[in-house]
């Protein structure tokens, strides 16, 4: 088995977690591929080549090859090689070298063990949803796992966002601008613009308002076979797109947007003992009393 392995080159740990997981090669079964600007990192800061260039590959050539993808950093790492990943189906395995991280399976300390699992079939392969925002009349399409969104950019006024659903008109949201979330986006900006959560096998879409001016003004869930149409009009100085917080657009209004579930998914390495629920109880510390300081 191939396993490519990608990284954020931030991350001061990253090396030493990469030569932990090399390390694995020599016991098992395996063949580690790893993004060759990352291997560069690795081998300055150790002071010698540990990683051999045919050990190398640039990222297209990477995904070609492998048959699992290891991100190490937090889930904006793992949105970014999702994006990379594309409609390959190239499943991916994050490992959590950061604060919250809802996307990332594993913390470094656990991947050995877990390559073990993989070898043994001991692993779930999760199809997670993608959705897919089109300026309507222009060729400009962005894809996020977690989110839409569509915004004021950097206007200091409110926007109206008039929204539809499948042709029917459902509300113009006055505010900041709305999030169209899907179902693993909902632990993200959705859930911190007061939004629910909702557990990723769902199929639905989440239209969720920024900071809206009125107080009722609710998050609506869609089911995921809906067309989402937002329009912008022209008292509006620029509108901003922007897909999972790392791909942008700037756009001039009127304009109008189509969001809709894509055609294809990303697939996400998970284990067979941890449920979805476990890590939501691990990373939001339900039934634990935050009143209480760890002094006492």
């Amino acid at each position: 088995m191939k396993f490519g392995i990608v990284g954020n080159l931030e991350k001061e740990t990253l090396p030493d977690a990469i030569t932990t997981l090399l390390a694995t090669g020599d016991k098992r079964p395996v063949e580690f591929i790893v993004h060759d600007e990352l291997a560069k990192l690795v081998n300055k800061q150790v002071g010698k080549r540990v990683i051999a260039k045919k050990e190398t590959a640039e990222i297209e050539e990477l995904i070609q090859q492998s048959d699992i993808i290891v991100a190490f950093g937090g889930d904006g790492t793992i949105l970014a090689t999702a994006r990379m990943v594309g409609r390959s189906a190239v499943p991916i395995l994050g490992v959590n070298l950061g604060k919250l991280g809802f996307l990332a399976e594993l913390s470094a300390d656990e991947v050995e063990a877990f390559v073990d699992d993989i070898l043994n079939n001991q692993h779930i392969i999760e199809d997670r949803m993608v959705v897919k925002v089109t300026a309507e009349d222009q060729d400009v399409q962005l894809y996020g796992v977690n989110d839409i969104v569509i915004d004021k950019s950097s206007s200091s006024r409110v926007i109206d966002v008039e929204t539809h659903v499948n042709n029917d008109y459902l509300v113009t949201y006055t505010g900041d601008g709305i999030i169209v979330s899907t179902p693993t986006g909902t632990t993200g900006y959705s859930l911190a613009a007061g939004g629910p959560i909702v557990v990723p096998t769902a199929d639905v879409l989440i239209i969720n308002p920024i900071c809206p001016h009125t107080l009722t003004a609710r998050s609506v869930i869609v089911p995921d076979s809906s067309i989402i149409r937002v329009k912008i009009e022209a008292e509006t100085p620029e509108t901003r797109v922007t897909a999972d917080g790392q791909q942008e657009k700037i756009f001039k209004p009127p304009v109008s947007f189509i969001i809709q579930k894509a055609d294809f998914t990303i697939k996400l390495v998970k284990r067979k003992d941890k449920s979805y629920y476990d890590t939501l109880r691990t990373k939001l510390m339900w039934g634990k009393d935050i009143r209480v300081s760890k002094d006492e």
